[in-house]
């Protein structure tokens, strides 16, 4: 198993969504079995793929490595496992002088060594919010979570949550990987002069990068049904999340109040925050999507004055009209 994050060699820019295209055939050249993360991530599932190769799975991440660097100038860190969970906490292992091809044990004895000592968080599908919760139990560690009995984590989180939790922090994921395309999407991406720490800069950034998707989305009579938070931080290391809109919309309010929902979920009060980026999912024409009557004459009046600014900015070009909070730094849209 392969858990495969791509960045540009040399710099901090983000993959344009083409590239991104273009590193997911890469990958299918090695494996159909192709999970698209995006907007810079993948599974991939080699063992079929072994003997035709001659080569194991970390062999092959090296083929990888060097076809992505020679064709599309980006690199990549590799996590190589018996299963996701353990490929992505290898390929987001940040020890000093981390080797890009970075592989986790398959021993039993050695999985529960690799995992002791690191945080809750490092957990795939721990975020800080349940991090908090089991802290809050003294199982700030994901040895100590492997150490509490199932039934407390249950009790704790829940029966399903619990029981997922309990498995990972044992180092076992039997989650399968799922073929699939990454569905049309356009983002956005903000990146700080300096490693930000002031929340409030961080919703101006999303402010303002919600208004522009929802401007895209407009011109091109696009609606999004779900919207992604990428946090980038200090140290490289990444935070995605994403969540379902209420309804279809390109409505720049209703883009920046699950953007600002996402941010706080984070509780990232002491994080030095690189770069931020949205991304609006799971696209549809605007003609296919419904919204729902109100009585909220606010939100009305608010539609009607969006409508009257993309005239403006039709007629006058996009920079017309922007928030009053908008911020005059360059951004990057794809």
């Amino acid at each position: 198993m392969l858990y495969v994050r791509f960045r540009c060699a040399g710099a901090e820019e983000a993959l344009g969504a083409d590239t991104y295209e273009g590193l997911l055939g890469l990958l299918r050249e090695f494996s159909p079995v192709v999970e698209a993360l995006p907007p810079d991530a993948a599974l991939v599932d080699v063992r079929g793929a072994l003997r035709y190769f001659g080569r194991d799975a970390a062999g092959i991440a090296a083929l990888v490595r060097v076809r992505a660097l020679a064709r599309y100038g980006v690199d990549c860190t590799i996590g190589v496992a018996a299963n996701p969970l353990l490929a992505r906490m290898a390929a987001h292992d940040s020890a000093p002088g981390a080797a890009p091809i970075r592989t986790a044990p398959d021993d039993p004895g050695a999985v529960a060594d690799f995992l002791a000592r690191k945080p809750a968080t490092a957990l795939h599908g721990v975020g800080q919010a349940t991090a908090r919760t089991l802290a809050a139990y003294g199982l700030d560690s994901v040895e100590r979570i492997a150490a509490a009995p199932p039934a407390t984590l249950q009790r704790i989180l829940g029966a399903a949550a619990g029981r997922r939790v309990h498995e990972r922090a044992r180092g076992i994921d039997p989650t399968p990987v799922t073929p699939n395309a990454p569905a049309r999407s356009i983002g956005a991406e903000h990146r700080f002069d300096r490693d930000e720490l002031d929340p409030d800069a961080r919703r101006r950034a999303l402010l303002t990068l919600a208004h522009e998707l929802g401007v895209r989305l407009r011109t091109e009579s696009q609606v999004a049904r779900a919207l992604t938070l990428t946090v980038r931080y200090a140290d490289r290391s990444t935070t995605t999340r994403t969540r379902a809109l209420p309804e279809p919309t390109a409505h720049g309010p209703a883009l920046t109040a699950a953007a600002y929902a996402l941010h706080d979920a984070l509780a990232l009060q002491r994080a030095r925050v690189r770069a931020v980026s949205l991304r609006a999912e799971d696209l549809a024409g605007a003609e296919l999507a419904a919204h729902q009557l109100t009585f909220d004459a606010a939100d009305e009046k608010s539609r009607r004055v969006e409508a009257v600014a993309d005239r403006a900015r039709a007629r006058f070009g996009a920079s017309a009209i922007r928030p009053a909070s908008a911020l005059t730094n360059d951004w990057d849209v794809a």
